[in-house]
């Protein structure tokens, strides 16, 4: 690796990458595609790939497809981009905007849509990789551009790791991913330690004993338990966990019954748990435990409930030395568009690619919203009213400058990891 940041010649062929990044970055926000179902995605990734000098692997993990480029002698930089999309309605008005719809896998048909920006991801990719390879002749080392199916499930990463990606990347020395965020458009952000919180999903099965509405005093109402069960879990974090450490707790789902005047024999729960540490993750699971078993002793349950943990992402925590290496770079490339990064609450699955190889890996944010409206949003106090966050149904990137900052972004870093052609190879 190098000390030395700049990037004087390795973008000059951005504008070239523009004429055709653009209308792929179009066609993709039109063509979304569920997890575990990108292949027209994977099609496209694989060609362009080719078409910029990459040797191509393709069905990695199911739709994951994987790229690398040999530079000589040098560090192997992976650089990530996720493909899948999410079932949601668009209700961005854009003259390319979805209007899939698909059956999903229980055969109701679901609209589809990328809400989440990974189609920014992939076009910022195709463009970066094509760049650094037209000026292989100016860093020496391994360029892997890896395109991952699922992270919406939180599983593709996983999928390709168990599918032999070690087989197709035998090493890998560090490893760098992005996301669009609701941020000014043109703006870079990254940040050392925890930047994304570790999550895991959680059903719960209580039971009672049911009976007539009229009645129930012969019963053991499941309904009544699950309501005391959430109004203690709140006491989880509010009472058990430090005040200056992160944790979410979400009842999110409660079924129970099926007519109002019958007392069912069961309710289900589902929870979501956020942290920025396992510890407190593991501690609430087990506070959950505790509550919910001590509930159901109290109302006389006739039966032990059931937990079952699901929908696990591991936590994102950006390696310090590395992420102080790429915020130099961005700092000396944007100026004063590069900024420091605040912790996000949501989650995902890319670090389970570096862990599977033991490479550290640092993880930042491009913004994506158009600067003026952010501007006056901000100035308005109405951010979280006005500005649409991802997942949203009016979730739009602005086409520029967020293309183009993804793409510099990703080549910036990479450069920075990657041996300079003017130093001797480490």
């Amino acid at each position: 690796m190098t000390d030395d940041v700049e990037t004087p010649r390795e973008l000059d062929g951005l504008a070239e990458v523009r004429q055709w990044q653009e209308e792929l970055y179009r066609d993709l926000h039109r063509h979304p595609e569920l997890s575990h179902r990108e292949r027209r995605t994977a099609g496209i990734v694989a060609d362009r790939l080719r078409r910029s000098g990459y040797e191509v692997h393709e069905g990695v993990g199911g739709t994951g497809v994987v790229g690398v480029l040999a530079g000589g002698a040098g560090p192997t930089v992976l650089l990530r981009a996720d493909m899948d999309a999410l079932p949601v309605r668009e209700a961005t008005g854009l003259p390319y905007a979805s209007t899939v719809v698909v059956d999903d896998a229980a055969g109701n048909q679901v609209p589809v849509m990328h809400a989440c920006g990974h189609d920014v991801h992939v076009a910022s990719l195709l463009g970066a990789a094509h760049l650094l390879a037209e000026r292989a002749d100016r860093w020496g080392g391994t360029v892997v551009a890896l395109f991952q199916p699922a992270e919406e499930l939180g599983d593709g990463a996983r999928a390709m790791v168990a599918d032999g990606l070690a087989d197709v990347v035998p090493a890998v020395d560090v490893a760098l991913a992005q996301h669009v965020l609701p941020l000014p458009a043109g703006t870079v952000g990254t940040r050392t330690g925890p930047v994304l919180s570790t999550a895991a999903s959680m059903r719960i099965v209580v039971y009672g004993r049911g009976g007539h509405g009229s009645m129930p005093q012969a019963t053991v109402d499941p309904v009544v338990l699950a309501a005391m069960i959430v109004v203690r879990l709140q006491g989880v974090v509010s009472r058990e966990t430090a005040p200056d450490d992160f944790a979410v707790l979400t009842v999110g789902s409660i079924q129970a019954g099926s007519k109002s005047n019958i007392i069912p024999d069961s309710a289900e729960l589902q929870l979501n748990l956020r942290a920025y540490s396992e510890r407190t993750l593991s501690h609430m699971v087990d506070a959950i435990r505790r509550i919910v078993t001590a509930e159901c002793q109290a109302s006389r349950s006739p039966k032990d409930p059931e937990f079952e943990l699901f929908g696990a992402f591991p936590l994102t925590d950006n390696d310090d030395a590395l992420t102080g290496r790429v915020a130099a770079a961005f700092a000396e490339f944007f100026g004063e568009r590069s900024v420091e990064l605040p912790r996000q609450n949501a989650s995902e699955d890319f670090t389970d690619i570096p862990v599977a190889y033991g490479a550290p890996y640092t993880y930042w944010g491009v913004g994506g919203v158009d600067p003026a409206r952010y501007e006056r949003a901000a100035a308005a106090g109405r951010v979280a009213e006005d500005i649409p966050v991802n997942h949203n149904p009016a979730f739009a990137p602005v086409l520029q400058p967020t293309l183009d900052t993804g793409t510099q972004a990703l080549v910036v870093a990479a450069l920075a990891c990657l041996t300079r052609a003017d130093e001797p190879p480490r």
